[in-house]
């Protein structure tokens, strides 16, 4: 302790602070449609009888860099589709590409992928969720309000079948002959 009676400081912990990474930071600087379809099929064949739609969803991930300096751009694509349940008739099919611009600093580059390809998407989704439930309904439809979307494990299933596109191109290249 010094004479006065303040404790010191010593100079490792200052050192120990610097050396400590900044946690991750993201804003979204523009979110956006890129693309918006919606066909109402039922109108268009008059389809009778009773309807029982059954919707499926599928949703799809990309992202790329953009030219400014932790810039990135990430597009989440849902395919929303409802059948008649007896029938297998289409009544109508809906496809929304919302992207997000993000500027994104401290993630290390080993973790960069996973973290566009995930917390950038879940920050979308519920801007996603409002326009299928908006466009379904004024499509003529009841709402659809989608479920949240588990956005690892679609992360992991596109990590998986990109590994086995690298293994099936790998066999193929091995089975060519000289």
């Amino acid at each position: 302790m010094a004479e006065n009676g303040e404790t010191q400081t010593p100079a490792a912990n200052g050192e120990a602070a610097q050396a400590q990474p900044k946690a991750p930071q993201m804003r979204i600087l523009a979110q956006f449609i890129r693309d918006l379809s919606f066909e109402n099929i039922l109108s268009q064949k008059g389809l009778s009888g009773e309807v029982k739609p059954q919707i499926s969803v599928q949703v799809g991930l990309d992202a790329k860099r953009r030219p400014a300096d932790g810039q990135y751009e990430v597009t989440t694509k849902y395919t929303v589709t409802s059948k008649n349940e007896g029938t297998d008739d289409t009544l109508f099919v809906m496809e929304l590409d919302y992207a997000g611009l993000f500027h994104i600093e401290n993630v290390p580059d080993e973790q960069m992928h996973p973290f566009l390809m995930i917390e950038c998407p879940r920050m979308l989704f519920p801007f996603a969720r409002r326009i299928v439930s908006d466009m379904t309904r004024d499509g003529g439809f009841p709402p659809v309000n989608l479920d949240n979307v588990d956005f690892v494990a679609i992360y992991r299933q596109q990590i998986a079948q990109r590994m086995q596109q690298q293994a099936a191109a790998g066999a193929a290249a091995e089975q060519k002959p000289s």
